[in-house]
């Protein structure tokens, strides 16, 4: 249980924290640059974060149905914070599938062709699927960290 717990929390931390980083420091700072150099920047962020992700979401997976069947003997022994957490958790990794699979893949598509205007639409539509699961992955931290305190 501590393994998976670890494991679980630390998943949670890059996914979570890249996403902040990136939403809250990066993107800003970003936005003095010219199109070009920005969205050349994005792409090499993103090429070196979204590996990242996609083992958090693995390692999420596993460590959480670990937990659910190991610790709580399956969902009908698993409180409600842990319902809640799954639930957003499942939301926030079909967003990044398909983030990945579609915005994504035309923001590098566009940025190889230095098709900067296409590149723009699709860093926006990345960027507000990154805000939406940023909010979701907060919600999901406090949810998880509060959740077995909760009165029922």
């Amino acid at each position: 249980m501590v393994l998976a717990l670890v494991l679980h929390s630390l998943a949670a931390a890059v996914w979570i924290g890249g996403m902040f980083f990136a939403y809250m420091a990066l993107r800003p700072a970003a936005g003095a640059l010219e199109p070009p150099q920005r969205l050349t920047l994005w792409r090499g962020t993103f090429d070196r974060f979204f590996p990242w992700v996609w083992a958090a979401v693995a390692a999420l997976l596993v460590s959480g149905y670990a937990m659910i069947f190991l610790h709580f003997g399956g969902f009908s022994g698993a409180g409600l914070h842990v319902h809640v957490m799954h639930g957003i958790g499942l939301v926030m990794m079909a967003l990044f599938a398909h983030l990945f699979f579609a915005p994504w893949r035309r923001l590098k598509a566009a940025v190889d062709a230095g098709n900067w205007a296409e590149g723009g639409r699709n860093l926006g539509q990345i960027r507000r699927i990154v805000g939406i699961n940023l909010i979701l992955g907060l919600v999901t931290v406090a949810v998880g960290s509060s959740g077995r305190y909760w009165p029922m």
